[in-house]
């Protein structure tokens, strides 16, 4: 799976999204909508993780939900 497709269906990965990082809000999904870069720093806010910590993060995610 890549960005683009959990971009484009947001509403639908908001769920595994908020499953994976659980410190994530609504709101903050709210805010995030299926932007790579703010879901990024969102999860450096809510974690403590530095932005490349946090890519590598999204990409193992990613890597597991194909």
């Amino acid at each position: 799976m890549n960005w683009n497709q959990v971009e484009g269906n947001w509403e639908q990965f908001k769920g595994k999204v908020q499953k994976q990082w659980g410190k994530l809000t609504n709101d903050d999904l709210d805010v995030i909508k299926g932007n790579r870069r703010e879901l990024a720093g969102r999860l450096q806010e809510r974690y403590g993780h530095a932005q490349d910590a946090a890519e590598k993060d999204i990409d193992t995610w990613l890597s597991r939900n194909n």
